[in-house]
């Protein structure tokens, strides 16, 4: 195997793993702003594997829709909750 090739896919583990734990924080937090925080994290990671695959609109589409917009507004609703959430 080439060296390029090794370095990609341990990038891409890397990735995969950010995006696997991000997504289990996500369900699995206990207050909602640390479930936000993971939900970024997934998003991010993402965002990588599309750069990986050399899909740099769709990479940049995923993070200024996701996390521009949506992370915006559940932001938003956090704030406007009464419970506490840190």
């Amino acid at each position: 195997m080439e060296p390029a090739t090794v370095a990609e896919q341990a990038v891409f583990f890397v990735f995969a793993a950010m995006a696997i734990l991000g997504a289990l924080g996500t369900v699995y937090a206990q207050r909602v702003a640390h479930s936000m925080m993971s939900l970024i994290f997934a998003f991010m990671a993402v965002a990588g594997v599309f750069l990986l695959l050399e899909a740099e609109f769709i990479a940049t589409i995923q993070i200024l829709v996701y996390l521009a917009s949506v992370m915006l507004v559940v932001l938003f609703a956090i704030m406007l909750t009464r419970r506490q959430i840190l």
